[in-house]
């Protein structure tokens, strides 16, 4: 048997793993899927807010890293995937210059002041999102278009409710649940898992997030300890809903689990402590769309579980061998 391919050194080994740079382009193509279709039932606008959010988080980090005279981090992808990730939160009708401003606030408070790049304790799009429902409370709650494929209404403004929000007024009144803006006579769960419904720009097809989810999984960027145990806590909860089924598929959920919660730098790095963490969001986002002022809780869940990260690190911390003792 030839040898030629086999070489055997002493330890420590080294690993060559993937660049961030590598690993950030990746996760801006899996969110092309949902991009591109949220371009189809939306309209052109959703690229256009898309691209605020982007310049706005380029221009953050350029002068950032200006200010601090540290390298410039935005060829890695970083930041692109910071302002889709932020503009996939907002409604499709958002005027363009607020994303500008969610995005340059989010980079400049929850990353530049911690030191920039791997040193951020939240999730910086979230935090943008945040400062966002805080600041444009209206037009965050009202900029809302009507699904239409290739054009159709997609330039109508969709005042109404969510189907989030609907659903959420059915559990606490108790009345029956009367979803608008199903398309046709197509099935709603049908219609929620494609992303035939009013909602945010990345967040209302749940068939494209798990494609663009599958891709990360196949190149192993992320695992599924953190996504399963984010929906598992959400199941637990959906039975409180009017609609468990359909509890499921709307507003951020998935989105959050497989493409934020899982962000490197704001979750535990051990799988028990993943697990716990993805389980606290889940639940936490149970409770606040079930019994909270507002409709989507994955947001405000996924920020409240970044400050326990520290604690799960340290409860979950692997044991060392010498602390294990020997075998008997």
């Amino acid at each position: 048997m030839s040898t030629d391919s086999l070489h055997l050194s002493y330890g420590p080994h080294i690993r060559r793993g993937r660049t961030t740079a590598e690993i950030m382009w990746l996760v801006n193509i899996s969110l092309m899927p949902a991009l591109i279709w949220a371009w189809i039932v939306f309209g052109w606008q959703v690229v256009a807010i898309t691209l605020s959010s982007i310049l706005g988080c380029m221009v953050a980090e350029h002068l950032a890293c200006r200010l601090t005279k540290i390298p410039s981090t935005i060829r890695d992808g970083s930041v692109v995937c910071t302002g889709i990730l932020l503009a996939f939160t907002l409604p499709p009708a958002l005027p363009l210059w607020m994303p500008f401003v969610g995005a340059l606030l989010g980079v400049l408070l929850a990353k530049s002041v911690f030191g920039g790049l791997g040193y951020n304790i939240f999730n910086i799009a979230l935090i943008a999102r945040a400062i966002m429902m805080a600041t444009f409370p209206v037009e965050m709650t009202t900029r809302w278009l009507a699904p239409g494929l290739i054009g159709a209404s997609q330039v109508d403004a969709f005042t109404g409710a969510t189907p989030l929000a609907v659903m959420k007024a059915a559990t606490q009144s108790g009345e029956a649940l009367q979803l608008t803006g199903v398309p046709g006579d197509m099935n709603p769960w049908l219609s929620f898992f494609l992303g035939l419904q009013s909602g945010s720009i990345g967040e209302v097809s749940v068939l494209f997030v798990v494609l663009g989810a599958a891709f990360l999984l196949w190149h192993r960027i992320i695992k599924l300890y953190i996504p399963l145990s984010v929906l598992a806590g959400a199941a637990l909860m959906a039975p409180y809903s009017d609609a468990p089924l359909l509890y499921m598929l709307s507003g951020g959920l998935w989105l959050g689990a497989f493409f934020m919660a899982t962000d490197y730098v704001t979750s535990p790095s051990t799988p028990r402590g993943q697990i716990v963490f993805g389980l606290g969001i889940g639940l936490l986002t149970g409770i606040i769309r079930n019994w909270g002022g507002y409709p989507e809780g994955i947001c405000y869940a996924i920020l409240l579980m970044n400050l326990l990260v520290p604690a799960l690190e340290e409860w979950f911390r692997p044991r060392r061998v010498a602390d294990r003792g020997t075998p008997s």
